[in-house]
């Protein structure tokens, strides 16, 4: 789940404390607002975290006999050891307080392997905790604040049948600049027992002149806070500059499936080992490391932009950041140098592709020299239909040390597909050549054409402060001709042998754009763009005007999402009940409960489920679809055999997906309680 707190002030358009607020029919009132912040958070600081592992009691075998036994030692255990759920939790976790005591044993007896082991356990129960307690910030509307379709106009009804809640969204353009298909970014709350999955539920319309319009939608970040689930929705808005338009959130429908929007964005791969493609360009990432490897910009012959040759050793990028030299000129540390990423996080959408990866920077002698100083997030977001990707950055100091240098920008392309040199100073105003004495510490965007060609390759600043660093610079060197290999591209700022004191964080948000480029035109381009980058459109509260409300196209729902399905879907959600986890021995938790099924559809007597599976040390879902019922013989059915009793079911077809991976917010609130969560 992506930070708010951490990352959304530097991205588009979610930041609440940045937005504006108007009164709203449907709102809550200030005191309401923070009485209800107030009880979420006293909700999450009351719950103390015990450290369950992402594998459970998976492995948990019982010694069962008979089927007379078995009825027997399942009650004798439930009896002897479930008393609250919280000794159930703590009888089949250990809690990070434990693992650390755990560790310090090890590493006094010098059982360095078992050292290694319990770094991972802790590292899962880390993973677990961000999952459950991360703070996702502040919604825009919370759970409480919500209108019922029911009383909207007759003509609005219609078109969104299936669906029983809203809430209201307002965007406004304050610059006069048109836009087209922008990204919006909100988080939003909603009432647990309003919404069944907010992935499958979600659908976003403009209000434009009395007429409803679908507008293409994103769900992500789902979480469950109490009795609040939270989300980030991300939709694409118009604007002809200036104006204040409103859009509709429509949830709270069980027939709803995955929608499926078409657009430009396309991602291939697994992991972060990934190709994405819009309109504009295709970035492949690092198998090795997730870093922008090459990109390819599609124009004319489709120049790709690379870093050939073999670096300092390591696998070469064109974006050559993070990195810093450690005091006296020792040695470099830089996550260029990671064999792998262990902790990153990737989102997939019609709308965006988020990949965020984090850790320590590795030395060239790593592990012997292992410092945990400078603790490096970076996150790339790629869009549909636009000419530009954004990067964020955060390094933050764990330790005080001494910076003999530090990078937080730099490229480098190889084979000189570039004839020009381009930045951008104090006065916003695109110039060419190399960037002057008077500007080199007030660099606001740099770049390279080919006055041939017409591409183009720009870097905009559009934030880039420090926390606790005095004498902190907006630097820049460029080479065009690096050593006759290629254009070079760095950002240093910090001066030289400064002192990062504990605490200290260095934050930037950048866009990297690729267009057609002339002299005559391109600077004119270029400054629009940043000018419209650094003013996006604020979402906000707002009030419904429905007094004009005329037919719409079409409908919202599509087939079987309004009550129409053949064969109803309730019938098939319930069936699906009856489909135990196994491996759960006792809990008697179902896979609808545990949030295993992600879609379901029907067509033709035919019933289609989209699944997944709890880890990939689980990775076979067959086990749930046709196999074995051992364990609960005479509870427990398969996916074919629980959907195939229904009259019209012809057929069943199950898919398995690892993409959103599961977690434990996808769980129902009486799936928690039967595991004591």
């Amino acid at each position: 789940m992506l930070n708010q707190n951490e990352t959304l002030p530097a991205t588009l358009n979610s930041d609440y404390a940045g937005s504006k607020r108007n009164p709203a029919s449907l709102s809550l009132s200030d005191n309401q607002n923070e009485a209800y912040s107030a009880s979420l958070n006293v909700q999450l600081k009351r719950r103390k975290f015990l450290g369950m592992g992402l594998l459970g009691v998976a492995g948990m075998a019982l010694p069962l006999t008979s089927k007379s036994a078995e009825n027997s030692s399942v009650e004798d255990f439930v009896n002897h050891i479930i008393t609250t759920e919280t000794d159930l939790f703590r009888k089949h976790s250990d809690s990070f307080e434990e693992k650390i005591k755990m560790i310090q044993q090890a590493w006094a007896e010098k059982d360095y392997r078992l050292v290694r082991s319990l770094t991972e356990s802790i590292r899962n129960t880390g993973i677990q905790a961000q999952n459950e307690y991360e703070d996702p910030g502040k919604p825009l509307l919370n759970g409480n604040q919500f209108g019922t379709v029911a009383t909207l106009p007759a003509l609005w009804r219609a078109w969104a049948k299936g669906w029983k809640y809203y809430k209201l969204v307002g965007v406004e353009e304050s610059e006069g600049v048109p836009r087209q298909s922008e990204p919006m970014e909100v988080l939003l709350g909603f009432r647990s027992d309003q919404v069944t999955s907010l992935a499958r539920e979600i659908r976003v319309a403009e209000v434009n002149n009395g007429v409803l319009r679908e507008v293409t939608s994103q769900v992500y970040g789902v979480l469950r806070r109490g009795s609040e689930r939270l989300c980030r929705v991300m939709f694409l808005a118009d604007n002809k500059g200036g104006e204040k338009r409103q859009y509709l959130v429509f949830y709270g429908n069980p027939d709803a499936e995955l929608p499926e929007y078409i657009t430009d964005l396309e991602v291939r791969g697994e992991g972060y080992d990934l190709e994405i493609e819009n309109q504009h360009f295709i970035a492949y990432l690092s198998k090795q490391t997730g870093q922008l490897e090459r990109m390819l910009i599609k124009r004319e012959h489709g120049v790709e932009l690379y870093a050939g040759g073999p670096g300092h050793g390591e696998t070469p990028c064109i974006d050559w950041a993070h990195d810093y030299v450690a005091e006296d000129n020792f040695m470099k540390v830089r996550i260029q140098y990671w064999g792998e990423c262990r902790d990153y996080e990737i989102i997939k959408g019609p709308i965006c592709t988020i990949v965020r990866r984090w850790g320590f920077p590795h030395s060239a002698l790593h592990p012997v020299y292992n410092p945990s100083r400078l603790n490096i997030d970076i996150e790339y977001r790629f869009y549909s239909g636009l000419p530009y990707f954004h990067k964020f950055g955060k390094m933050k100091a764990i330790k005080q040390f001494v910076a003999t240098a530090l990078r937080d920008d730099e490229w480098v392309f190889t084979g000189q597909p570039f004839t020009g040199s381009l930045w951008m100073g104090a006065d916003e105003k695109l110039k060419f050549g190399e960037i002057d004495e008077a500007n080199k510490n007030n660099v606001e965007a740099f770049g390279y054409y080919n006055k041939d060609s017409k591409d183009s390759f720009v870097g905009l600043y559009l934030k880039h402060y420090a926390e606790l660093i005095p004498n902190f610079l907006d630097s820049g060197h460029s080479l065009l001709y690096y050593n006759w290999h290629g254009t070079t591209w760095s950002r240093y700022p910090l001066v030289r042998n400064q002192i990062v004191p504990v605490g200290a964080v260095l934050h930037q948000k950048n866009a990297y754009v690729t267009i057609a480029f002339t002299e005559k035109d391109g600077p004119g381009k270029i400054e629009a763009l940043r000018k419209e980058l650094l003013s996006p459109m604020l979402s906000m509260e707002a009030s419904l005007n429905s007094s004009s409300a005329k037919e719409s196209h079409g409908v919202l729902a599509k087939k079987g999402e309004a009550g129409d399905s053949t064969i109803p879907k309730a019938v098939l959600w319930e069936a699906l009940k009856n489909c135990i986890d196994q491996q759960m021995y006792i809990s008697n938790v179902n896979l609808v409960e545990l949030g295993y099924i992600y879609n379901l559809s029907v067509q033709d007597g035919v019933v289609k489920v989209l699944m997944t599976m709890p880890h990939k040390g689980r990775p076979l879902s067959s086990f749930f679809i046709w196999g074995s019922s051992v364990v609960h013989r005479t509870v427990s059915k398969t996916i074919n055999g629980a959907l195939s009793e229904i009259p019209g079911v012809r057929k069943v077809v199950v898919e398995q997906t690892w993409y959103p991976q599961w977690n434990s917010n996808l769980m129902t609130d009486e799936c928690r309680k039967k595991l004591g969560i």
